[in-house]
This record gives C-alpha cells, sequence and structure tokens, in this order.
C-alpha cells in the first residue's frame, strides 16, 4: 500500500520517491511509475532524469511553484521537467516552454496538445525581447532555467530584467561543464552566482550529485 506525504504545494513524497498530481490520468510522459492514493492518481518524478526533482531530493528548501502559477521555462527541450510542473500549476496555471532547437520543440508540442496548460515558443533564451509578445502580457510568477549556454548566468538575468518583477523567485541549473571544460566546478557556481547577484538575492545553491555531474540548482529571489 502505498502512502504519500505532501512535502511542498503541488509535490507528495514516499520515502525517497518523489511524485505529482498527474494532469492527464493514465499518461506517462517518460515511462515514470504511475500510482494511486486516496483516489487520486500520481507520477513519480525521477531525479535522474529531472535537475529540479534532484534539487528537491538533495534538500531544495522552497519550491516557488503552486496551483494557478505563470512559469515561464527555459530550455523546455522535449517536456520532462515541464510536464511536473505542469502537473504542480493545475488546469488554472500555465507554463511557457521556450527552446531554441525546432527538433526538440517537434516533441515537446505533442506534450503540448496532451496538456493545454502548456504553451510551446521556439525561441533563444539570450534574445528573450523575441518572445516577449508570446507571453500575452501574462505576469511571471517563477523563471525557470536549464539552457547549455556558457553564459548561463547572464541569460537567466536578460529574462529576469525583462519578465520577473520584485520579490519573485527563480530556480536556475548551472551546468559547469557547458561552461568550462578546465575550471573546477565550484569555481564556476561562484562566478555564476556572483553574476546572478546582480538581479537577485541567491537564497541557497544545490549541488546535484549523485543524479547529476557538476550541475547545482540556485534558488533566487528577484531584487
Amino acid at each position: 500500500m502505498i502512502f504519500l506525504h505532501q512535502i511542498f504545494p503541488g509535490i507528495w513524497s514516499q520515502g525517497k520517491k518523489i511524485f505529482t498530481k498527474n494532469l492527464v490520468p493514465s499518461a506517462r510522459v517518460y515511462s515514470e511509475k504511475l500510482v494511486e492514493f486516496e483516489g487520486t492518481e500520481y507520477r513519480e518524478w525521477v531525479p535522474f532524469r529531472s535537475k529540479l526533482a534532484a534539487a528537491i531530493a538533495n534538500g531544495l528548501k522552497q519550491v516557488p511553484i503552486k496551483e494557478r502559477s505563470c512559469v515561464l521555462y527555459l530550455g523546455s527541450s522535449e517536456g520532462t521537467t515541464v510536464s511536473h510542473v505542469s502537473d504542480i500549476v493545475g488546469e488554472r496555471g500555465i507554463v511557457f516552454g521556450v527552446d531554441v532547437s525546432e527538433r526538440v520543440m517537434r516533441k515537446f508540442i505533442g506534450l503540448c496538445e496532451q496538456r493545454g496548460n502548456i504553451v510551446p515558443i521556439v525561441g533563444d533564451a539570450n534574445n528573450p525581447a523575441e518572445y516577449r509578445e508570446y507571453l500575452g502580457g501574462h505576469e511571471i510568477d517563477l523563471l525557470f532555467q536549464d539552457v547549455s549556454q556558457k553564459n548561463q548566468a547572464e541569460i537567466f538575468n536578460k529574462n529576469a530584467k525583462l519578465f520577473l518583477e520584485k520579490g519573485k523567485f527563480g530556480l536556475i541549473a548551472i551546468k559547469a561543464r557547458s561552461i568550462s571544460q578546465s575550471k573546477n566546478p565550484k569555481e564556476i557556481f561562484r562566478e555564476q552566482t556572483r553574476e546572478l547577484e546582480k538581479e537577485f538575492e541567491v537564497v541557497q545553491t544545490v549541488l546535484l550529485k549523485p543524479f547529476e555531474k557538476h550541475h547545482a540548482v540556485v534558488l533566487c529571489k528577484k531584487n
């Protein structure tokens, strides 16, 4: 028998396993396990497949997403993590998924057709003004970024300046080896954090071992 305990709004756990309530019952996104608890279906959120889930598993103290939230997600890829964010925000929330790759966007669009609260945007996160009009004037509650550019923190700050009001939160996955193959990852994390502090108060940095090597997720609050 399974018993789930709510750990954050829209996020449950059983032991070390993490779950979200399935917005589209019986539908899987990436072969994840489906379970039933008190008559409701939940999807297992696998930390080896999602950096946000890995951060939660490793002690992220706050997940600033809730029902009805409006999330701008940079680097949506095929939508593994986006699908769980979609579960959390629910039918009255919205997730704008931005990715520069038309190839991955084709699969992502299939997910968007299944889940009416996700909006796909083909765009370069380094040029946020190009997709501003596609946000339809929505106020962004959370900025999330998972891109592989060398200037990851700079990109995050650009989008924050344009879309995020003071006091709102951001989450950024920093990929050290996408920035430098030779520098010590800890030094890269420090450099990127200093860049983030131009726009944000850094609240917490979570390393993602053993789920991801040389990765960290940073939680920050807009100045």
